[in-house]
């Protein structure tokens, strides 16, 4: 039998394709629905909730070596840029719309994450948290702009645009007026549910107007 430290040190969370926020996602995502993931890589996600959720699934991608090989995996992927809006999609054409670590990419966050609203019932979006204590005592000690974890990249090499926090997105979420129905905090494998902002590395919430 396991001892009790053990058992403390066993992860919470399990990864799906090697990460667990996909895990959260998979769980949050229902079965036999629309699915629309935005900024979806090669599609791994989209091609393991097809399988294993049989959803309708669609991605959109803005880089085409990456669609290319999504479309070989066999999922619906086109290349598009979803700062540009999702005009070709009508309103609530999918139960949901996930933006899985590409928040804090975008040039207008706050645009495609109406859209997502519009054209989704519910949107599910995970992201970094720029308020993580690593992030904070990296700045503090360093002097510089921070390298963790979960932000690895050089200033000037990031593809990261916009950094936020948990209570940053908690905060949007009130002024527009968007109901949280779920939030998921992750550091590492493990769910966090006191001081998120400070503890958590990844937050993944499930919104909807």
């Amino acid at each position: 039998m396991p001892t009790a430290t053990e058992t403390r040190r066993r992860p919470f969370v399990r990864d799906i394709l090697g990460r667990s926020d996909f895990a959260i996602i998979s769980e949050l995502v229902e079965p036999n629905t629309r699915v629309l993931d935005l900024g979806c890589g090669e599609g791994e996600l989209l091609q393991w909730l097809v399988e294993n959720k049989s959803v309708e699934a669609r991605g959109i991608e803005i880089d085409p070596r990456k669609v290319q090989r999504a479309i070989a995996r066999g999922t619906s992927v086109y290349q598009g840029d979803i700062d540009q809006g999702l005009t070709d999609y009508p309103g609530e054409s999918f139960d949901y719309v996930i933006l899985s670590q590409t928040l804090q990419e975008t040039h207008r966050p706050l645009g495609v994450l109406r859209e997502m609203l519009r054209v989704g019932r519910r949107a599910i979006v995970a992201f970094p948290n720029y308020g993580h204590w690593s992030v904070r005592l990296s700045l503090l000690w360093t002097g510089r702009a921070p390298r963790t974890r979960c932000f690895p990249y050089q200033w000037h090499d990031s593809p990261n645009i916009h950094f936020l926090t948990i209570k940053d997105f908690q905060f949007l979420a009130r002024q527009e007026g968007w109901a949280i129905e779920r939030e998921i905090f992750l550091s590492g494998h493990q769910l966090g549910r006191i001081l998120p902002n400070l503890l958590a590395e990844v937050a993944v919430f499930l919104v909807r107007k």
